[in-house]
């Protein structure tokens, strides 16, 4: 279980990683993650709920957000906006609670270039090949849709050196016990403790 300060972490991975199926697993199996939820610009869905499935502001809404500074990260795709609310997850990490964001590559390098001791971990199948047999076996995209992601994954290749750790998913429990292992060892990191540091080097003076 972690202690003080949750520590905000992002997954990014290929498509056909298994992120999704990770991220869930986490939640269900420790009670010590939340997961950040995005606002984004676009219209509700069927079934979407708002501060679950995402925080649904107008596009002149999600801008004021922008120009004030409220969000870790944010694009735009397809004509909408999508970002992390900082207050959200900064609360929950602040009530002790490890926060996850599940984000692209590019949206992890603005977090990082403004939060530098944000945590960053990829997830990747074994192989170019296994990543090509999950998106064939998934059986919902075209041959031209899945030739597309691995054309993108070729490309992201290439943000991987800037992350933390590389965690191989080929088997869920294990992948899962790996990436929790990861963030708890974070909270033990020397600039994770500095308050027990400024405590102990207090404490000590009067020895000295």
């Amino acid at each position: 279980m972690a202690n003080g300060r949750g520590i905000l972490t992002i997954v990014s991975g290929f498509a056909g990683s298994g992120k999704g199926t990770v991220m869930n697993k986490l939640i269900s199996e420790y009670d010590n993650y939340a997961l950040s939820v995005s606002a984004t610009s676009r219209a509700p869905r069927p079934g979407e709920k708002e501060g679950v499935s995402y925080f649904f502001k107008t596009r002149e809404e999600f801008e004021e957000m922008i120009r004030k500074g409220l969000l870790l990260e944010h694009a735009e795709y397809v004509g909408n906006y999508y970002g992390t609310p900082s207050e959200f997850v900064f609360a929950r990490m602040d009530e002790g609670k490890d926060v996850i964001l599940e984000i692209e590559m590019q949206g992890a390098m603005q977090v990082k270039k403004r939060y530098p001791d944000t945590l960053l971990i990829f997830l990747t199948p074994p192989s170019a090949d296994e990543i090509y047999k999950r998106l064939k076996g998934r059986g919902t995209e075209t041959d031209e849709v899945i030739d597309r992601r691995m054309k993108r994954a070729y490309e992201e290749t290439k943000f991987i050196k800037d992350y933390d750790y590389l965690v191989i998913n080929d088997n869920i429990d294990d992948c899962t016990a790996r990436v929790h292992g990861i963030i708890q060892s974070a909270h033990h990191t020397v600039e994770h403790e500095m308050t027990l540091v400024e405590s102990l080097t207090t404490g000590l003076t009067k020895f000295q």
